[in-house]
């Protein structure tokens, strides 16, 4: 089974991917946690991906299709995946489309959160992490107990360049003008099923598990709208 998560940044598409795949048995296959790791690494792809990514933009997508096309082919990903990040965009999806078709498979279902500009706004410019041990914070509602320090190791934390402010407005300008064309491209194919991203963790989680059940047991040929 494959299946395409779809949202703006801090929508919550990585941690809903990760909650399903994990209830599935299926891959996780997060395209923005492979780059940034390839950024880190200082890979050749990640000296490329670097620029795009500080300025709030979408890395092409000659960098990105062959990347997770190696990815599908592990042997992890051989009963489906989880897919988190990718595609971005319609030219992404068409190369999807191509690569599960030579594998005699296709996108099972998209799941699209729906989450107000709003609330993305403010999810986005209150992510901190720590610089040592990676450990993870956010101004409301996960705060240090000391301002810019770790709990766990007291390391110093920082922000990621594209959860600054001035950088939050320019990724969701971005999104809406070249990734929400996605929704009309999974919708006319009848695989795109739209939940309500703005409520708890758990529940959307909920929500997300149904809508995939019911494509997994064929129910998934027409769109639909949950919450």
């Amino acid at each position: 089974m494959y299946v395409v998560f779809l949202g703006a940044p801090g929508a919550g598409k990585g941690t809903q991917a990760s909650v399903l795949a994990e209830k599935l048995g299926l891959a996780h296959i997060s395209t923005g946690d492979v780059l940034r790791d390839a950024v880190r690494r200082e890979t050749e792809l990640g000296k490329q991906a670097k620029g795009y990514m500080e300025r709030g933009e979408l890395v092409p997508d000659a960098l990105v299709v062959d990347l997770v096309v190696d990815r599908l082919s592990q042997e992890d990903a051989a009963r489906g995946a989880v897919l988190d990040g990718f595609p971005r965009n319609v030219p992404q999806a068409r190369a999807l489309d191509d690569a599960l078709k030579a594998r005699g498979a296709a996108v099972d279902i998209a799941v699209y959160l729906r989450v107000p500009e709003p609330v993305l706004i403010a999810r986005l410019a209150g992510r901190w992490e720590c610089s040592i041990c990676r450990a993870p914070y956010h101004e409301l509602t996960n705060p240090p107990r000391r301002a810019g320090v770790c709990d766990q190791c007291g390391g110093p934390l920082t922000q990621r360049a594209d959860d600054r402010p001035e950088t939050v407005k320019r990724r969701l300008q971005v999104y809406f003008e070249q990734t929400a064309p996605l929704l009309d491209y999974y919708r006319e194919r009848g695989v795109l099923a739209e939940v309500d991203g703005e409520r708890p963790i758990p529940e959307v989680a909920e929500q997300v598990l149904a809508v995939v059940r019911r494509a997994e047991a064929g129910e998934g040929s027409r769109t639909s709208r949950e919450g």
